[in-house]
């Protein structure tokens, strides 16, 4: 059987080859299954290293996991802007306060939302009704543009 040492624990006959292996990838929630792995494994800390051909496949399916969560998102993202009948620009302005191309990313599957900015999503899918809401609250609540108010301090009124 041919051994090597171990990279990681630096045992001298820890790495074994293998062949025919299988794996199951899971990345929120989404599962795929990769089959026919080859490379080395060490029998003492559990340490893998694939055969090239095969770390590439493992990591193209990786990426394919991650672009199909982000995929799925924007979908999510999209369908709920559209329900609550906002355009990208005022989903922006009114949830998430970043640059006017922020949702068309989301939506694209371009870049992650922030996890608060999906559960804000989430939440105003689940209870339409807290648009209002939410839009009541934010007017005034850009304080980039205020000017700066200096309070006067109020003696403290006590009881007798």
């Amino acid at each position: 059987m041919n051994t090597e040492q171990c990279y990681s624990c630096g045992r001298p006959d820890g790495m074994r080859h293998f062949s025919g292996r299988s794996e199951t990838m899971e990345v929120k929630g989404l599962l795929r299954r990769i089959d026919n792995l080859s490379g080395l494994e060490c029998q003492s800390c559990g340490e893998v290293i694939l055969d090239p051909e095969d770390a590439q496949r493992y990591s193209n399916l990786c990426d394919e996991i991650v672009h199909t969560f982000r995929q799925m998102i924007g979908t999510e993202m999209k369908r709920i802007r559209r329900k609550l009948h906002l355009s990208q620009k005022e989903a922006v302005q009114l949830l998430s306060g970043g640059g006017h191309n922020a949702f068309s990313r989301y939506e694209r599957g371009e870049v992650l939302p922030p996890k608060s900015l999906v559960t804000l999503m989430r939440l105003l899918d689940r209870h339409p009704h807290l648009l209002v809401e939410a839009k009541t609250l934010s007017e005034g609540a850009d304080l980039r543009h205020s000017k700066n108010t200096v309070l006067k301090e109020q003696p403290i009124l006590t009881a007798s």
